[in-house]
């Protein structure tokens, strides 16, 4: 009796350490499991997402780009100056006014294209567009995002449309063919609030306008705040360096306003520029806003996904 009792005690001992043991273990693989975890999760690269809502910002690119196999197609539209009095109901009323047509296509998620028409100076133009690198923290901390874009626009007004102070060289493409190419720069710096330089060259033609020099240099600068989840504020300026300007040509100030409904992004805007391309824009704005030449305008945009999506 005694060593059946015994041999009882040892066994129950047993049976309770053994359970210890297993919590202990179970206890310590599901600590060292979550250290693994956690220590995947600090490696892990986390890119900053939408620096800038859209692919531009005002009038200029942003360094976003479309996500693969999306088409986008915008609407930019542009009023006349508000100088032009209540008359013209400032600038709303004004005949000249300029649209734009324009579609864009994410060939990948880092490389996109586009062409466009816009209803000033009869101009055709088209892009390329390439980000190099992304704003990221983690296994791979990156302090800025950086897209390159090129851009060469053609204007194509007759002859006797032409200014006669302009000087016309030849009716050949190739002297009505411009070229833009831009570094764009930017960081996220919090969830509302972004800022974007853009070291840029120009190469302008002499139709539209006299260029005494045909190669511009240019700085750019842009910014968006968030206002709202779906609201947010944007501002961009174009400083052309000295010695390059055209005579008569005024630095580009513009601001906006762009609201995401979801399906459309929808962006009302004042700026100085009539102008809808970088050339135009950059190194052929006449407008100051010292003399109410300022004028309103808006963009439209609507992106449409072509290809598969994943569920």
């Amino acid at each position: 009796m005694h060593l059946k009792k015994i041999l009882l005690a040892v066994a129950s001992y047993l049976c309770i350490a053994n359970g210890l043991f297993a919590q202990d273990t179970t206890s310590a693989a599901q600590h060292l499991m979550n250290q693994m975890e956690n220590g995947q999760a600090t490696y892990r690269t986390r890119y900053a997402l939408a620096t800038f809502k859209h692919t531009h910002v005002v009038d200029g690119q942003s360094v976003e780009t479309l996500p693969a196999h999306v088409l986008d197609f915008r609407i930019l539209h542009r009023f006349g100056p508000l100088s032009s009095g209540i008359y013209n109901f400032f600038g709303l009323d004004y005949a000249p006014f300029n649209v734009k047509i324009a579609f864009d296509y994410g060939f990948s998620d880092q490389f996109m294209a586009g062409v466009a028409h816009g209803g000033y100076d009869k101009t055709y133009d088209a892009f390329l567009k390439y980000r190099v690198l992304r704003q990221s923290t983690g296994a791979v901390n990156t302090a800025v995002s950086v897209t390159l874009v090129g851009t060469v626009s053609i204007g194509t007004l007759r002859p006797d449309q032409i200014d006669p102070a302009v000087k016309l060289d030849s009716g050949a493409v190739i002297h009505r063919a411009s070229g833009v190419f831009q570094v764009l720069i930017a960081r996220k710096f919090s969830e509302g609030f972004a800022l974007q330089i853009m070291p840029t060259f120009v190469h302008a033609d002499n139709i539209s306008f006299y260029h005494p020099h045909h190669d511009i240099w240019a700085i750019g600068i842009a910014a968006r705040q968030k206002i709202s989840k779906r609201i947010n504020f944007n501002a961009e300026y174009y400083y052309q360096l000295p010695g390059t300007q055209a005579p008569g040509a005024h630095n580009a100030l513009s601001f906006g306003m762009d609201i995401n409904t979801g399906g459309h992004v929808f962006e009302i805007l004042v700026t100085n520029s009539i102008g809808t391309t970088e050339k135009q824009f950059i190194t052929e704005t006449t407008g100051r806003w010292g003399h109410a030449d300022a004028l309103f305008g808006f963009n439209i945009s609507r992106s449409f996904h072509l290809g598969k999506q994943n569920k």
